[in-house]
């Protein structure tokens, strides 16, 4: 294909605004906007080349875009991205990959039917926190063996707090019919993709999840997930985005010791001998072994986040690049939120993975179609400014 890639950008709220700006500055080469879409009101100052559409299976069959990012409420992305790799578009999808598991495995199966075979199409995901150096170094600690065996994971990521206000400014947001899901479907899935990216899928999940606990929404705001793998590990995961100030706080429990990631910094409370080996050996009754706190050596900064995850798609798309973010992937972290939601809606009944996916969607269609819920007005002339955006993203 010739440099550059023709982007199509549909839903130009704020993530859409702010790739298509990042691309306008030069952040990311060999890609243009070629054609945005959104509702007529929504549509920005039109620039040189580029074409506005209001509908967007206009825009993927118009023949001005090579490839197309979805950046529009979680129902759409499967749909749209079945359209556009059916018409041979290379496809980015925001975050999540779809509402659930069998909404993300239908856009899959178009994928390999499509470009997925010979690989002649792109399908990316929106994970951007792989790009974050911390992430990064402890994954390499992971596959390298140099951690041991993982024996357990506490997740304490509560720093999502979002007000009233919040949720009342988007009609389609923290409802089963226009998000189908709160904060595991909206803030989480970084989390719960960098999980399974870290940590692979487990076999079971137990979800507490209280539904409206914190705000007048009928979603998920508090959760707190219990999951186990064949092998023995556990983990605990507990997500809100009712609690302030709140903490991202991630502990790794192995072999060789206690890893910490929070405030920016991969603490390592190495031990010099494995745990295992030296409750074996030792003959001391309340023996430890030697410890070491290792503040473990990471790049400074987030890393490249939405511009390398651009740029990895790019160069996917004109080199043949590996990506970063396989769409594919996306499939897992949809899994671990439906199981969590499944379990809670069965009052915490443990739940084997995978779960029946048939079942849970036609459970969240009938939810949504037969919701009376009714979420908080708001005075329609107060709006969230970028300021405010900017403060709550990550």
């Amino acid at each position: 294909m010739a440099e550059p890639v023709k982007l199509g950008i549909v839903g130009l709220g704020n993530m859409g605004r702010a790739h298509r700006q990042n691309i306008l500055d030069g952040k990311v080469t060999g890609l243009t906007v070629a054609a945005v879409c959104d509702r007529a009101e929504a549509l920005p100052e039109i620039r040189e080349g580029e074409a506005q559409f209001t509908d967007a299976s206009e825009m993927i069959k118009s023949g001005k875009i090579d490839a197309i990012h979805i950046c529009t409420p979680h129902f759409l992305h499967s749909p749209l991205g079945i359209e556009a790799l059916e018409a041979g578009l290379h496809v980015m999808v925001e975050k999540p990959l779809g509402v659930h598991v069998a909404d993300c495995q239908r856009l899959i199966d178009a994928y390999e039917k499509t470009g997925g075979k010979d690989g002649t199409l792109t399908f990316a995901a929106m994970f951007n926190q792989r790009t974050n150096p911390l992430y990064k170094k402890l994954k390499d600690l992971i596959d390298s063996g140099e951690t041991g065996e993982v024996r357990r994971i506490i997740w304490q990521v509560t720093d999502w707090f979002r007000t009233e206000y919040y949720y009342a400014s988007g009609g389609w947001r923290a409802t089963w019919k226009g998000e189908g899901g709160g904060v595991l479907l909206n803030q989480c899935p970084h989390n719960l993709d960098l999980f399974q990216w870290l940590f692979g899928m487990p076999d079971q999940i137990t979800g507490f999840a209280s539904f409206g606990r914190y705000h007048q929404i009928e979603v998920e705001d508090d959760v707190t997930a219990y999951m186990r793998w064949k092998d023995g590990k556990n983990a605990l995961l507990v997500t809100s985005t009712g609690e302030a100030p709140g903490v991202n706080r991630l502990e790794v429990t192995c072999e060789r010791g206690l890893i910490i990631l929070e405030g920016g910094k991969l603490t390592f409370r190495r031990n010099r001998t494995e745990t295992s080996e030296y409750s074996d050996k030792t003959d001391l009754a309340f023996g430890m072994p030697e410890t070491w706190d290792v503040e473990v050596p990471v790049e400074e900064g987030a890393g490249g986040q939405h511009v390398e995850i651009l740029q990895n798609f790019t160069d996917a798309i004109l080199h043949g690049a590996e990506l970063i973010s396989p769409a594919i992937d996306g499939i897992h972290s949809i899994h671990l939120a439906n199981a969590v939601i499944a379990s809670a809606w069965k009052d915490g009944e443990t739940l084997n993975l995978p779960i029946d996916a048939d079942a849970y969607e036609k459970e969240l269609i009938h939810k949504g179609e037969t919701s009376t819920f009714k979420k908080r007005e708001i005075d329609p002339n107060k709006k969230t400014t970028a300021a405010d955006f900017s403060k709550s993203f990550r």
